[in-house]
Protein backbone atom coordinates (compact mmCIF):
# COMPACT_ATOMS: atom_id res chain seq x y z
CA UNK A 1 0.00 0.00 0.00
CA UNK A 2 1.14 3.46 -1.08
CA UNK A 3 0.86 6.23 1.82
CA UNK A 4 -1.49 8.90 0.78
CA UNK A 5 -1.10 12.33 1.66
CA UNK A 6 -4.85 13.84 3.54
CA UNK A 7 -5.70 17.35 4.09
CA UNK A 8 -8.00 17.39 6.76
CA UNK A 9 -9.66 19.98 9.02
CA UNK A 10 -12.60 20.97 11.22
CA UNK A 11 -14.68 23.56 9.76
CA UNK A 12 -17.93 26.07 10.24
CA UNK A 13 -20.25 26.02 7.31
CA UNK A 14 -18.69 29.39 6.52
CA UNK A 15 -15.35 27.90 5.80
CA UNK A 16 -13.41 28.39 8.81
CA UNK A 17 -11.11 27.05 11.42
CA UNK A 18 -11.47 29.57 13.90
CA UNK A 19 -13.08 32.70 14.13
CA UNK A 20 -11.99 35.86 14.20
CA UNK A 21 -10.98 35.55 17.30
CA UNK A 22 -9.13 33.30 16.84
CA UNK A 23 -11.65 30.94 19.15
CA UNK A 24 -12.49 27.23 17.71
CA UNK A 25 -14.05 26.10 20.36
CA UNK A 26 -17.46 25.42 18.54
CA UNK A 27 -15.73 22.99 16.70
CA UNK A 28 -14.99 20.54 19.51
CA UNK A 29 -16.12 17.11 18.33
CA UNK A 30 -18.28 15.18 20.46
CA UNK A 31 -18.27 11.45 21.12
CA UNK A 32 -19.79 10.21 18.17
CA UNK A 33 -17.85 12.31 15.68
CA UNK A 34 -14.56 12.14 18.35
CA UNK A 35 -14.72 8.50 18.05
CA UNK A 36 -15.02 8.69 13.93
CA UNK A 37 -11.94 11.14 13.66
CA UNK A 38 -9.99 8.57 15.70
CA UNK A 39 -10.80 5.79 12.99
CA UNK A 40 -9.36 7.73 10.14
CA UNK A 41 -6.11 8.14 12.52
CA UNK A 42 -5.26 5.17 13.19
CA UNK A 43 -4.33 4.94 9.31
CA UNK A 44 -1.87 8.26 9.75
CA UNK A 45 1.54 7.12 10.83
CA UNK A 46 2.85 11.07 10.48
CA UNK A 47 1.78 14.41 10.68
CA UNK A 48 3.42 17.41 8.88
CA UNK A 49 2.33 20.36 10.87
CA UNK A 50 2.92 24.18 10.70
CA UNK A 51 3.83 26.15 13.93
CA UNK A 52 0.64 27.41 15.11
CA UNK A 53 -0.87 24.14 14.49
CA UNK A 54 1.86 21.81 16.01
CA UNK A 55 1.28 24.29 18.94
CA UNK A 56 -2.36 24.12 18.73
CA UNK A 57 -2.12 20.00 18.96
CA UNK A 58 0.68 20.02 21.54
CA UNK A 59 -2.10 20.13 24.32
CA UNK A 60 -2.51 16.17 23.79
CA UNK A 61 1.57 15.45 24.20
CA UNK A 62 0.86 15.82 28.25
CA UNK A 63 -3.22 16.77 28.80
CA UNK A 64 -4.29 14.57 31.67
CA UNK A 65 -7.08 12.07 30.30
CA UNK A 66 -8.81 10.98 33.47
CA UNK A 67 -10.40 7.67 33.56
CA UNK A 68 -13.54 9.07 33.75
CA UNK A 69 -13.05 10.62 30.08
CA UNK A 70 -14.46 9.43 27.66
CA UNK A 71 -12.58 6.52 25.92
CA UNK A 72 -12.49 8.23 22.40
CA UNK A 73 -10.87 10.64 24.12
CA UNK A 74 -8.22 8.53 25.77
CA UNK A 75 -8.16 6.67 22.14
CA UNK A 76 -7.08 9.95 20.58
CA UNK A 77 -4.04 10.86 22.81
CA UNK A 78 -2.80 7.22 22.42
CA UNK A 79 -2.56 7.89 18.26
CA UNK A 80 -1.29 11.10 19.21
CA UNK A 81 1.63 9.75 21.04
CA UNK A 82 1.93 6.40 18.27
CA UNK A 83 2.38 8.47 15.36
CA UNK A 84 5.21 10.73 13.93
CA UNK A 85 5.26 14.36 13.61
CA UNK A 86 7.30 16.80 11.48
CA UNK A 87 7.04 20.66 12.41
CA UNK A 88 7.82 23.47 9.46
CA UNK A 89 8.66 26.24 11.02
CA UNK A 90 11.73 29.06 10.90
CA UNK A 91 11.17 30.43 14.30
CA UNK A 92 10.26 28.05 16.77
CA UNK A 93 13.59 26.60 18.29
CA UNK A 94 12.84 23.25 19.38
CA UNK A 95 9.75 20.76 19.79
CA UNK A 96 8.67 19.56 22.90
CA UNK A 97 7.02 16.70 22.06
CA UNK A 98 8.62 12.78 21.15
CA UNK A 99 8.82 11.52 17.78
CA UNK A 100 8.76 15.00 16.52
CA UNK A 101 11.14 16.89 14.52
CA UNK A 102 11.40 20.37 12.96
CA UNK A 103 12.20 21.35 9.74
CA UNK A 104 13.15 24.85 8.78
CA UNK A 105 11.67 24.64 5.12
CA UNK A 106 8.86 22.16 3.33
CA UNK A 107 10.61 20.46 0.67
CA UNK A 108 8.30 18.32 -1.72
CA UNK A 109 11.17 15.73 -2.36
CA UNK A 110 11.48 15.07 0.70
CA UNK A 111 7.93 14.78 1.24
CA UNK A 112 7.93 12.76 -2.23
CA UNK A 113 10.81 10.32 -0.57
CA UNK A 114 9.02 9.75 2.52
CA UNK A 115 5.50 8.87 1.19
CA UNK A 116 7.57 6.29 -0.42
CA UNK A 117 9.38 4.66 2.05
CA UNK A 118 5.70 4.81 4.45
CA UNK A 119 2.99 2.00 4.35
CA UNK A 120 0.65 4.48 6.81
CA UNK A 121 -0.52 8.17 5.34
CA UNK A 122 0.43 11.49 6.27
CA UNK A 123 -1.70 14.27 7.17
CA UNK A 124 -1.00 17.81 6.57
CA UNK A 125 -2.69 20.07 9.65
CA UNK A 126 -3.32 23.67 8.65
CA UNK A 127 -3.96 25.91 5.50
CA UNK A 128 -0.43 27.60 5.77
CA UNK A 129 1.42 24.30 5.09
CA UNK A 130 -1.23 22.62 3.11
CA UNK A 131 -0.96 25.70 0.40
CA UNK A 132 2.62 24.09 0.53
CA UNK A 133 1.54 20.09 0.10
CA UNK A 134 -1.00 21.43 -2.51
CA UNK A 135 1.13 23.70 -4.69
CA UNK A 136 3.32 20.75 -5.17
CA UNK A 137 1.01 18.61 -5.85
CA UNK A 138 1.14 16.19 -3.03
CA UNK A 139 -1.91 15.93 -1.59
CA UNK A 140 -4.30 12.62 -2.55
CA UNK A 141 -7.27 13.53 -0.50
CA UNK A 142 -9.23 16.15 1.39
CA UNK A 143 -11.64 15.08 4.93
CA UNK A 144 -13.28 18.01 5.73
CA UNK A 145 -15.90 17.88 8.98
CA UNK A 146 -18.41 20.29 8.44
CA UNK A 147 -19.70 22.11 11.91
CA UNK A 148 -23.19 23.44 11.60
CA UNK A 149 -22.32 26.87 12.47
CA UNK A 150 -21.34 30.29 10.84
CA UNK A 151 -18.75 32.31 12.67
CA UNK A 152 -18.75 35.08 10.13
CA UNK A 153 -15.42 35.03 9.12
CA UNK A 154 -11.77 33.82 10.64
CA UNK A 155 -9.07 31.76 9.67
CA UNK A 156 -9.93 30.43 6.39
CA UNK A 157 -10.05 25.88 6.12
CA UNK A 158 -8.56 25.98 2.98
CA UNK A 159 -5.52 27.47 1.40
CA UNK A 160 -5.91 30.72 -0.39
CA UNK A 161 -4.43 30.65 -4.13
CA UNK A 162 -4.84 26.98 -4.74
CA UNK A 163 -7.50 25.31 -7.65
CA UNK A 164 -8.28 21.91 -7.74
CA UNK A 165 -11.18 19.63 -8.49
CA UNK A 166 -12.22 17.32 -6.24
CA UNK A 167 -14.21 13.83 -6.48
CA UNK A 168 -16.71 12.62 -3.53
CA UNK A 169 -15.22 9.57 -3.06
CA UNK A 170 -17.62 9.78 0.90
CA UNK A 171 -19.71 11.16 3.49
CA UNK A 172 -21.30 11.22 6.40
CA UNK A 173 -23.78 12.36 8.45
CA UNK A 174 -23.63 12.83 12.60
CA UNK A 175 -26.59 13.21 14.64
CA UNK A 176 -25.18 16.37 16.13
CA UNK A 177 -25.55 17.69 12.21
CA UNK A 178 -21.73 17.83 11.55
CA UNK A 179 -21.29 16.54 7.97
CA UNK A 180 -17.86 14.38 7.07
CA UNK A 181 -16.52 14.83 3.42
CA UNK A 182 -14.18 12.76 1.89
CA UNK A 183 -12.76 13.60 -1.61
CA UNK A 184 -9.84 12.70 -3.83
CA UNK A 185 -7.84 15.30 -5.36
CA UNK A 186 -8.00 15.96 -9.14
CA UNK A 187 -5.15 14.76 -11.14
CA UNK A 188 -5.60 17.91 -13.29
CA UNK A 189 -3.00 19.41 -11.14
CA UNK A 190 -2.92 22.58 -8.86
CA UNK A 191 -3.49 25.64 -10.23
CA UNK A 192 -1.42 28.27 -8.00
CA UNK A 193 -3.85 32.40 -9.04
Amino acid sequence: MVARVIFSAIASADGYIEDEGGDFQWAAPDEEVFTFINELERLVGTHLFGRRMYETMLFWETAQTAADQPACVREFQRLWHAADKVVYSTTLEAVSSARTQLQREFDPHTIRDLIASQARDISVGGPGLASHAFKAGLVDECHLFVVPQLVGGGKPAFPAGVRTRLELLDQRHFRSGVQFVRYRVGTSGVVDR
